[in-house]
């Protein structure tokens, strides 16, 4: 299985490395995680730069893809070239997006119908492109799935997980990563928050 997270110029880093920490805590052959940039390097909104591992057109090849979030998303969803280069099918990858991450998947006509969830600053784009806003943290529909709020990303990294390898591997993923004692809290709101969206072979009893 192999997940792509989408990460432009003027990334934000708890977005993209807050999701990949999480989905590599999968230790099986085959599962990759790669961080698919536009350019050979990008930079953040804080001044990190970082090199790519893959380019968006190898990212339509993935399983999944999750659209990353940052301060000049409006300058992607503007930028027709930039765009043509994500083919993305709901039919056959999962996709989810983070923050101003749900923009660029409402510009590419992959919530036509479908709520969403996204950040306080870029909900009126959202709703400005005819997309339902949701005052929660996580939502998916089908093989589509939003976060909004940078800590809410574990939900759509468990998301992920709990859809290509069970929900069992969601939850010890996110005890991994969440805080000494408060780890079983952690898990069980991370399983309220997406069990609701996972089709019922997946979801726990």
């Amino acid at each position: 299985m192999h997940i792509a997270i989408l990460t432009f110029e003027g990334f934000n880093e708890l977005d993209s490395f807050i999701a990949l920490g999480v989905l590599n805590r999968i230790r099986k052959p085959g599962w990759r995680v790669s961080i698919a940039t536009p350019q050979a390097r990008v930079t953040s909104m804080n001044g990190v730069t970082i090199e790519g591992q893959i380019s968006l057109r190898e990212a339509n090849a993935a399983d999944a893809v999750i659209v990353g979030s940052g301060t000049l998303t409006r300058d992607v969803v503007a930028d027709p070239e930039l765009m043509s280069q994500m083919r993305f099918d709901a039919s056959r990858q999962l996709l989810g997006a983070q923050c101003s991450g749900t923009l660029v998947l409402a510009k590419l006509g992959l919530l036509n119908d479908v709520p969403a969830c996204t950040d306080l600053t870029t909900k009126p784009w959202v709703e400005e492109a005819g997309v339902e806003v949701l005052n929660q943290p996580f939502v998916a529909r089908g093989n589509v799935a939003t976060a909004g709020g940078c800590l809410a990303s574990h939900y759509l990294a468990a998301w992920v997980i709990a859809r290509l390898q069970g929900i069992d591997a969601a939850a010890g993923a996110i005890h991994y990563v969440a805080p000494v004692g408060e780890k079983e809290d952690y898990v069980a709101r991370a399983r309220r928050n997406i069990t609701p969206f996972l089709p019922e072979t997946i979801a726990a009893p």
